[in-house]
């Protein structure tokens, strides 16, 4: 096996334990010393690889201190990523998602979505229907890039909704948040259970690791079922 194998086998193997949640955002890698006893190579085999893991976002170094898995931030200010479940329980509510559609799209380059998550991977779309109370809450359409989070393919959606996996499994370096007010189209009414043209709030959200994007998605909320409460401050760390 050759040096740049073995280099790349092992930060695969470190993304592998990120992105499956054994290795949890700020838990600390093994040091060096152990990385190369257990792979059997040199320190420098080591530094490459946990130098590209730090390039692609999902760990950082600390003097003296170790490696350690990458805890989610967005530059400059700081707007945390709402897990629904959490919101709806928090209210006293029931709460499920139940999926609608689960579909592997392939690479195309030329749709701009696409190209947003990195262009040539497939992606994962995802749709489905938030509840509280057994009443609609938001419906979401996702899209999740194959490149970035492969695992996400074989995740069952009808015991966790894609949102909350991404957030329990995969480390994200950057979001961008838009938010707008929309009349609700035929097929979000349908799954709103509400009539064409109700007034919606429409979340639509982007992430990205080390420059690669993440995910995508739309969230379509009744105008008076959702408060927007955010914190806003200067990044630290």
């Amino acid at each position: 096996m050759t040096v740049k194998a073995l280099h790349e086998r092992i930060r695969n193997d470190i993304e592998r334990c990120i992105m499956s949640g054994a290795l949890g955002p700020g838990d600390r890698l093994p040091i060096e010393s152990e990385l190369m006893q257990r792979y059997g190579c040199a320190r420098m085999t080591v530094n490459k690889a946990l130098s590209s893991l730090v390039e692609a976002g999902l760990i950082e170094r600390r003097k003296r201190a170790g490696s350690f898995v990458s805890r989610p931030h967005i530059h400059s200010m700081i707007l945390d990523i709402p897990d629904l479940a959490t919101e709806v329980i928090a209210r006293g509510q029931s709460y499920e998602y139940r999926p609608v559609s689960v579909i592997v799209r392939r690479s195309a380059p030329s749709n701009p979505v696409v190209a947003s998550l990195g262009g040539a991977a497939d992606v994962l779309e995802v749709s489905g229907v938030h509840f509280a109370d057994d009443v609609p809450f938001a419906f979401e359409d996702r899209r999740i890039s194959l490149l970035a989070v492969p695992d996400a393919r074989a995740v069952d959606y009808s015991k966790i909704s894609p949102g909350a996996w991404l957030l329990s499994h995969v480390p994200w370096s950057e979001a961008e948040n838009r938010i707008s007010a929309i009349a609700a189209t035929t097929d979000v009414a349908r799954h709103l259970d509400v009539e064409p043209g109700a007034a919606c709030l429409l979340v639509e959200r982007r992430t990205w690791r080390g420059g690669v994007g993440i995910t995508q998605v739309h969230q379509y909320f009744l105008g008076g079922n959702y408060d927007l409460v955010a914190k806003f401050g200067r990044q630290s760390g």
